[in-house]
């Protein structure tokens, strides 16, 4: 079950510049029977083989821009320790909801955009700023809800930065590596990390990366971003429904 698992979340790494923490963790949950803090853990260890993978196989085709993605990398290590912060000062009911709004809202802009393979990142004053900004949302995102990275920047990149969807997915990869390794060193000295199972999902994960790197590569610009419309929708579908169970949940 943790190949199968490792498998699903290696091949939407590579097929669309995703860490796919947010496919793995609730089926390491509720299929693996990890708890839910176990199950985050593994699958930021699983995340790091995965990424890599695909950031290389990226690299050798020339679709990643390691510069933007070192400085989306260097915001989102911040956000991280803001989002961290931000959850215990301020109450994350209206927080999730408002990030549930701009992930609908990301899924609407890519439908209204003219999707492309072709698209360079113009490293402007300006563009700099705004992807240390993409990094922060993606890193106050991942220290609020456990869920960001690829789901955060890919879209991002397209539509507001003009890259190509196959340099935004490459660009990905390579900015959610610092971040899943530091994640991954500090569940560990917390004691939340299992190696064994770490290792079964991050190697069944990398390896499927490959078949996902070539789905990526072969399918048209158009149903690239319907699919990630669609898995844009489910990570949004996720946090509606922890949404709605903490407003169920009695307060004390």
């Amino acid at each position: 079950m943790l190949i199968l698992i490792g498998a699903v979340g290696g091949v939407l790494s590579g097929a669309f510049g995703v860490g796919g923490g947010f496919i793995m963790v609730p089926l390491l949950s509720g299929v693996a029977r990890l708890d839910h803090r176990r199950a985050s853990a593994t699958s930021l260890v699983a995340i790091i083989p995965a990424a890599v993978v695909g950031a290389i196989e990226y690299a050798v085709a020339g679709r990643v821009d390691i510069l933007a993605a070192l400085i989306i990398a260097a915001g989102g290590i911040v956000g991280s320790l803001i989002g961290h912060r931000m959850l215990r000062a301020l109450p994350i009911r209206w927080l999730r909801w408002l990030f549930i709004a701009m992930l609908g809202v990301v899924a609407v802009r890519l439908f209204l955009g003219t999707p492309s393979h072709e698209g360079a990142i113009a490293l402007t004053p300006p563009s700099i700023a705004g992807l240390l900004l993409l990094g922060l949302v993606m890193g106050v995102a991942s220290g609020l809800f456990g869920i960001g990275g690829g789901v955060i920047i890919v879209p991002l990149l397209v539509t507001i930065f003009g890259a190509g969807d196959l340099l935004a997915k490459g660009t990905s990869l390579v900015a959610i590596i610092p971040g899943a390794v530091t994640g991954t060193f500090a569940n560990a000295r917390a004691g939340l990390v299992d190696v064994i199972d770490g290792m079964i999902v991050g190697v069944s994960a990398a390896a499927a990366t490959f078949g996902g790197v070539a789905i990526a590569s072969a399918m048209p610009p158009l149903l690239a971003t319907v699919l990630f419309a669609v898995l844009l929708v489910i990570a949004a579908a996720q946090l509606l429904v922890q949404a709605i169970r903490d407003e169920r949940r009695p307060r004390r």
